[in-house]
């Protein structure tokens, strides 16, 4: 199973959806989704690291507080992310977030998100893949 991240419609925001053989892989992509609301992944250097912590009573909410986490370090420290190393267990998620401070020139910032929403909030296994998805505000 081959991680990977996709966007699906959703009226005026954007939905986010991670895939991954691991939850943690799946969370981690699903990072990545929120980044490619903004920029580019792939164009992201992973100059910087920022440790993220974030806890919840399941995986879903867990979903919603690492995004949070995500989009308030984004905004906080003025970057943007291109890959994520997320470890989950029992209810608490601990991610390193590597990336660079945001050059508007370079990065060419389509959105900013304002935050992860309950909307189609999901972490289920399907098969032999984790789905981790949600809504972002933009």
């Amino acid at each position: 199973m081959q991680p990977r991240w996709e966007h699906f419609h959703h009226e005026a925001d954007v939905g986010v959806r991670g895939i991954g053989a691991t939850k943690d892989d799946a969370f981690a992509q699903a990072a990545l989704a929120l980044t490619a609301v903004v920029t580019e992944p792939g164009g992201v250097l992973a100059r910087e690291a920022v440790d993220v912590r974030c806890e919840a009573p399941d995986d879903e909410l867990l979903l919603a507080e690492w995004l949070n986490a995500v989009i308030y370090e984004m905004s906080t420290r003025g970057m943007v992310f291109g890959r994520f190393d997320v470890a989950i267990d029992d209810g608490r998620l601990r991610a390193r977030a590597f990336g660079e401070p945001l050059d508007a020139g370079r990065h060419r910032p389509a959105v900013e998100p304002k935050g992860a929403t309950y909307t189609a909030l999901r972490v289920v296994r399907d098969g032999d893949a984790w789905i981790a998805q949600t809504v972002v505000d933009v």
